[in-house]
């Protein structure tokens, strides 16, 4: 009984965290830390605490491989807007390389693959339509995570 109640109490506390991440990036294009790290320590107290669909080992790697992914693309991207002399904005933020290590950690390296490609179609279908050459990407890639959280539970 009490186990459940705290499973619940967390899952909704992760879910608060989402909605702020998602209004502050939508919002402000800043992905605040006081968000994000009770995000990180919830998704860890699941995974060790809780019988999550994914295993330890493949929740650091992914939250490894989700942080040097991200790291490099923004890296490259970085290199070549400033050759360009393009440089408004940075193209990927250091909140967005945490947001997918927390990512990482949450779905695993398959679903982080699978939230990645739903993030990036959806992001870019939205910044198409609105014409918008810069997009957040906390409200696409929570909605690519949920995608990837239900397609690894409960289809693969």
């Amino acid at each position: 009984m009490i186990f459940n109640i705290f499973f619940w109490g967390l899952i909704l506390l992760a879910f608060g965290c989402v909605l702020a991440i998602s209004r502050a990036d939508f919002r402000r294009r800043i992905i605040p830390d006081v968000y994000l790290f009770p995000l990180l320590l919830i998704g860890l107290c699941l995974i060790v605490f809780f019988p999550y669909p994914i295993s330890v080992a493949d929740a650091v790697v992914g939250a490894v491989l989700g942080y040097v992914l991200s790291m490099g693309v923004g890296l490259v991207f970085e290199y070549r807007m400033r050759r360009r002399g393009d440089m408004e904005f940075p193209p990927i933020g250091m909140g967005d390389i945490k947001l997918m290590a927390v990512g990482g950690l949450w779905l695993g390296t398959t679903g982080l693959s699978i939230a990645l490609i739903v993030a990036g179609v959806v992001g870019g279908l939205w910044a198409y339509k609105k014409r918008q050459k810069y997009i957040p990407f906390a409200p696409f890639f929570f909605v690519g995570g949920f995608l990837s959280f239900v397609l690894c539970r409960f289809l693969i």
